[in-house]
């Protein structure tokens, strides 16, 4: 059991309130925390924070990793905030990155783990969105104001192990409460991210949003046109990645949050799909459910193709028959790249997540397949992801059958099994340019696959040889 000495809460700003001391008792899980301190984690944030009280130092805790450990959760992160001024803690770890050090962040290596580590300080306000420029080192109360929320504003000492709760956090912590420090509307204005941190935050806590929360959400959406679109795919990935994304993304449309920043997927919502095949509701629920089954094996790209695979199913809705989405699949391709490439998604993975949403509806055209086209899916390095999206889309689907990838599954492992996986291209896009004079086109890839077919057939296994072929089917 942890002791602490919490202030009152702060129920709207700071310059109104006074800050009074209250006995109040917290319990964090003894077991749960000497098995993080027995992990390269945990002790490595134990000694980072050693280290700087043994150079005189003050040194905490904070963030979510505190709140986790207070919602008996092992943390995956630990960021650690100080007194120490970022050219002191570099002094003191000598593997460390200062590159924002004006900022009063220092980035160090202990035990083989990475931390934050940030002096205690005051954020001057942001400009269209972006980041503080500038900063003033300040005490360990006024660095709790600057913080977006009360539940990452709790500070913990493992050497003591003892608890500072200036905003309140442990008490919204029980009520699953998120509620801004300060006048929430402001803090929008001064950072339109923590709309998206908000969101974020009551899917990872299963909480529920302060009233003044949830009004200052509500009308301050537009706000999110000021960010740039890479720090909207920062944090629209830690939704992904994170707890509730599905209950994330209905706070997202409730907010008119998502019609901002991708009305790609904003647009699904009352979109009618066959209830012969689909007894789950509309394109939204459908891509909900996807979401719901993401498990620990999912990567961040197929989470990203899960999301946008049927987006282009709200320009394709037809109905004759049934209801029908002719080419759906290419046009939620082509909406998916423009969303990346709008959010800046690096160019390689824009290109394999649209590779997996164009492919999304190819499960049924395997099997029958001979064994060279064969080989060229099964061997493709993105296939086992395609693999996973199918599965997610069974998922998201009710009744969700699943003897069709079942089937493809055995076929693929079969395959596998008696079809040993080929050793690497003997040539590269670039070599066959160069050998054949030739400019990036389709053709290249052309070559690229007769080549590989000839690898198969063992007909071509040194790079001369490789060489020679290309020249000769080059005429």
């Amino acid at each position: 059991m942890v002791f602490l000495r919490q202030r009152n809460v702060i129920p709207t700003s700071w310059t109104k309130c006074t800050l009074l001391e209250q006995d109040t008792r917290v319990e964090i899980d003894q077991t749960l925390l000497d098995r993080l301190l027995r992990l390269p984690l945990g002790e490595g944030a134990y000694h980072a924070v050693e280290r700087l009280e043994d150079a005189g130092f003050e040194a905490w805790w904070v963030g979510g990793g505190v709140r986790d450990l207070l919602l008996e959760q092992l943390p995956t992160e630990i960021d650690i905030a100080t007194n120490a001024k970022p050219e002191a803690v570099a002094t003191l770890f000598p593997k460390s990155d200062t590159s924002a050090a004006a900022l009063g962040a220092a980035v160090i290596a202990v035990k083989g783990s990475m931390f934050e580590v940030t002096t205690f300080r005051e954020e001057s306000d942001t400009i269209e969105g972006r980041a503080p420029t500038a900063v003033k080192f300040v005490d360990r109360l006024t660095d709790a104001k600057r913080r977006d929320f009360t539940v990452n504003a709790i500070y913990f000492h493992p050497l003591r192990r003892t608890i500072d709760d200036p905003t309140g956090g442990t008490s919204d912590l029980h009520e699953r409460l998120v509620r801004f420090i300060g006048e929430p509307s402001v803090r929008i204005t001064h950072d339109p991210l923590r709309l998206l941190r908000a969101v974020r935050l009551r899917a990872n806590i299963d909480g529920q949003y302060h009233p003044e929360t949830f009004q200052a959400l509500s009308q301050k959406a537009t706000e999110i046109k000021r960010l740039s679109g890479s720090r909207c795919f920062e944090e629209l990935q830690k939704i992904l990645v994170g707890k509730g994304p599905d209950r994330a993304l209905e706070d997202l449309w409730e907010f008119k949050i998502l019609q901002e920043i991708l009305p790609e997927l904003a647009r699904c919502k009352g979109i009618a799909q066959p209830a012969d095949f689909h007894r789950e509701g509309d394109v939204w629920e459908h891509m909900l459910l996807c979401l719901r089954a993401f498990t620990e094996d999912h990567g961040i790209d197929v989470r990203l193709a899960a999301l946008f695979h049927d987006c282009g199913k709200a320009e394709t809705f037809s109905l004759s028959d049934r209801i029908r989405f002719n080419e759906h699949a290419s046009v939620s391709r082509d909406l998916t790249v423009a969303a990346l490439k709008r959010m800046q998604c690096p160019r390689q993975r824009t290109d394999k997540i649209g590779w997996l949403v164009g492919h999304h509806m190819t499960l049924g055209e395997f099997i029958d397949m001979e064994s060279e086209p064969k080989a060229r899916w099964y061997y493709h390095p993105w296939f086992t992801e395609l693999l996973q999206l199918f599965w997610l889309d069974i998922q998201g689907t009710e009744p969700a059958d699943t003897s069709g990838y079942d089937r493809l599954l055995d076929d693929y492992n079969h395959f596998l099994d008696s079809h040993p996986r080929p050793p690497k291209p003997l040539l590269g896009g670039d070599e066959v340019m160069e050998i054949l004079g030739l400019k990036p086109g389709e053709r290249v890839g052309e070559l690229l696959q007769q080549l590989e077919a000839a690898q198969l057939r063992k007909e071509v296994t040194t790079r001369a040889e490789a060489q020679e072929f290309l020249k000769r089917i080059a005429k």
